[in-house]
């Protein structure tokens, strides 16, 4: 058999070899550039050489080169720190490097790296930036803010590296991958908690309460002109449920991060997701906007936390990405220091507040806002492709400006009213560790408690057939309409009260409230309240429903109005029996009814 394998191991080499060329080969040309914070990169003869520096900041170190450095500069210096704060799937420790002075009060911007880690630039400008803390002369950085820096935050992604991982991205030359271990997407996982990564960063945010958090990514997409982009929740006034910390981010950190940019030499710009359609650039492009708090910008403003989620763009080289990121984190980490006071003030103000209606559900709004802007993209030609049969983009590398671009911004999907309190029964464990993990306050209950509370019925059910198609993130999503309906309901020991009259007070909202996209209920950690278990035969539910016809007419009216008015219900047997039973004293009277007391 071994020589009829042969011509067909020849063959696919041959193949390989025709095709292995490098991934940049299949990418638009790049602009030229060059800018002032060239001058940041380390002369090959300083002792303190980043291990990407060596390599001309064309490719990236991996976890234990990376580790190794930063360890042996944390133990060179009493200015850093590297401290343990988790651990992945696969058992490698997470670190965050804690930069300070020390003395309390002062505020603390937190960044983390590689949360998508083939997205890497944040890692390596990181490791430059605390090296010249340490010994670049930039020490005074830390007079007045601590810097909080996680350099690998999907530590097994990072390792599963490739030069073949990210096509849309030009460089560095080894990419890490964009989900963890367990193929969950940690840059979806702030509510639900599914990871040990997860559970590590917010404990970590937990622990430090930053001032500021910076999530480093990479694009993909359409080709522009900016190299680093950024957005937050209610920025340019925008709708945001801290609106003193948007506005602060507005008026102080913007001005200082960009106008450190433009002095490097690199271009910002506000946050872009995509385009309309990506072949047809002038239909628009959908902005940063507002998001769910599955994401991290997201997840932080709600708990009043401001929070920029940056996008360097991949089709720029990594040089020129990595230096944009090392002045985005120092002007950041100046300005953070330099403006404490209100700052604080800005993160006690939206603290302190507890609005009555809280918008959610961004990523379903039906229609959204449209402004118009000047976009500074590149320019590109059509051609029908012979591999798609359609008409596809070429990017050619030329600046173009396009006047007034519409750019699309979410709207809410639905406002959620704020309850006194939520009751969550001891039944729940797993509901109330989350919750706990989250930081909520909550008391926990030592005896049974019997309470006058609302609790939700399900209605009309939107439920994704259980494919793998529609797994989402490890689990099974559904969302549903919801009728409150008043209750006595006794909760027994164990089961916790959680008031919405504290600084975390709008998450349990967005966590408790079943209309919420992100809610625990929607992400199935209540699946089983959607099963019945106890049934009736229809040789009793036929004589029953027959004496319900005959002692209630205004049933009888109700019947023959659903059978006038839906003819499928009317012909199916089953599905009139099952409408008697759901009015009869049989009936399941927990079905469908979430668990949860709200306490108005």
């Amino acid at each position: 058999m071994r020589p009829r394998l042969r011509p067909f191991i020849v063959c696919c080499s041959l193949f390989t070899a025709a095709f292995a060329a490098s991934p940049a080969d299949f990418l638009p040309p790049a602009p030229p550039w060059h800018g002032a914070s060239e001058a940041l990169i380390a002369k090959p003869g300083n002792p303190w050489i980043t291990p990407a520096e060596k390599m001309g900041l064309l490719d990236t170190p991996n976890y234990d080169e990376t580790v190794a450095w930063l360890k042996k500069l944390c133990a060179a210096t009493p200015l850093l720190k590297l401290q343990q704060f988790g651990v992945t799937a696969q058992g490698r420790p997470l670190y965050v490097v804690i930069a300070s002075k020390g003395g309390a009060g002062k505020s603390v911007l937190l960044a983390q790296a590689g949360i998508h880690s083939g997205e890497i630039d944040g890692k390596d400008a990181g490791l430059m930036l605390l090296r010249d803390l340490a010994f670049g002369g930039k020490a005074a950085l830390l007079d007045k803010a601590d810097f909080v820096f996680v350099p690998i935050f999907n530590a097994d992604g990072h390792e599963r590296s490739s030069e073949w991982n990210r096509p849309n991205q030009r460089g560095p030359v080894h990419q890490g991958w964009r989900t963890t271990a367990q193929n969950l997407n940690l840059n979806r996982d702030y509510v639900k908690m599914d990871t040990p990564e997860m559970q590590g960063m917010i404990a970590l945010l937990n622990k430090w309460s930053p001032s500021l958090y910076l999530d480093l990514h990479v694009t993909d997409g359409i080709d522009y002109q900016y190299d680093i982009t950024y957005g937050y929740h209610g920025e340019n006034g925008g709708p945001a449920w801290s609106p003193q910390c948007a506005r602060w981010l507005d008026q102080h950190l913007r001005p200082a991060v960009d106008a450190a940019l433009a002095a490097g030499g690199h271009l910002p710009g506000e946050l872009i997701n995509t385009a309309v359609d990506d072949r047809d650039l002038p239909q628009g492009i959908f902005g940063g906007g507002n998001a769910d708090p599955r994401f991290s910008n997201a997840y932080g403003d709600l708990r009043h936390l401001p929070a920029i989620l940056v996008e360097n763009h991949s089709l720029k080289p990594y040089p020129q990405r990595v230096l944009g990121t090392y002045v985005l984190l120092e002007a950041a980490l100046r300005t953070v220091g330099e403006n404490a006071a209100s700052l604080r003030a800005a993160i006690a103000a939206d603290s302190a507040a507890r609005p009555a209606v809280l918008a959610a559900n961004w990523i379903n709004a039906d229609k959204p806002d449209v402004t118009k802007a000047d976009f500074a993209g590149i320019a590109y030609d059509t051609y029908v492709s012979p591999a798609s049969g359609i008409k596809e983009v070429r990017w050619l590398g030329t600046p173009k400006v396009y006047p007034a671009l519409p750019v699309m911004s979410p709207k809410a999907g639905v406002q959620l009213s704020r309850p006194k309190a939520y009751w969550v029964p001891v039944t729940k464990p797993e509901v109330i560790a989350r919750l706990k993990a989250h930081g909520l306050a909550m008391e926990t209950l030592a005896a049974p408690r019997t309470v006058a509370v609302d609790m939700y019925r399900l209605e009309n059910r939107r439920l994704q057939p259980f494919t793998t198609e529609n797994l989402f993130e490890g689990r099974y999503t559904f969302s549903a309409d919801v009728k409150a309906e008043p209750r006595t309901e006794t909760f027994p020991a164990g089961s916790v009260r959680i008031s919405t009259d504290q600084p975390l007070g709008d998450l349990a909202v967005l966590l408790l409230e079943p209309a919420s996209n992100d809610s625990l209920c929607a992400w199935g950690f209540f699946n089983e309240i959607l099963q019945r278990t106890e049934y009736i035969e229809g040789y009793v539910v036929a004589p029953m429903a027959e004496q319900m016809l005959a002692d209630d007419p205004k049933l009888k009216a109700e019947f023959a109005a659903k059978l006038a008015a839906d003819p499928k219900f009317a012909a199916d047997p089953t599905a009139r029996l099952q409408w008697f039973y759901a009015r009869s004293k049989f009936y399941d009277d927990r079905y469908l009814l979430y668990p949860v007391g709200i306490e108005r």
